[in-house]
């Protein structure tokens, strides 16, 4: 079986702050292409630091770093087809959600959202996605 991956990254989206890459594009025979992107929390590329402003802020923020790499490795939104979400306080899901489907104004993906005991830099929303679709 002959596939290959690609780092993605994006001057739009955090670098990695840890030991791994914020997307990998897998290509698989028959110029099929998935991307796995890692959790993205709401920093934001040019200060490094989580945005103010609360949840909303924070998945906002989160939409746009998932976009950059979305964009990155040529997907858009509409080629999601799952989510993680994790968010370190359930009471914070309506406010994520009002945010989040704004990002999926058609055929949202499927979707799972779970508490988490902690986020990295004490963030309170983390999602990744996985995408599909086809060489150009």
């Amino acid at each position: 079986m002959d596939v290959t991956k690609t780092a993605i990254a994006s001057p739009d989206a955090p670098q990695a702050i840890g030991p791994y890459g914020p997307a990998q594009l897998v290509h698989l025979p028959g110029g099929g292409r998935l991307l796995f992107t890692a959790g993205q929390v709401g920093i934001d590329p040019a200060t490094g630091q989580i945005v103010s402003g609360g949840i909303r802020a924070e998945t906002e923020r989160v939409g746009k770093n998932l976009g950059a790499l979305l964009e990155a490795a040529g997907f858009t939104f509409a080629d999601v087809v799952k989510t993680t979400v994790f968010l370190a306080d359930m009471q914070d899901f309506a406010a994520m959600n009002e945010i989040y489907q704004q990002f999926f104004a058609s055929a949202p993906p499927a979707r799972t959202t779970v508490q988490a005991a902690g986020l990295p830099r004490g963030a309170r929303v983390e999602i990744e996605v996985v995408a599909i679709g086809r060489d150009a």
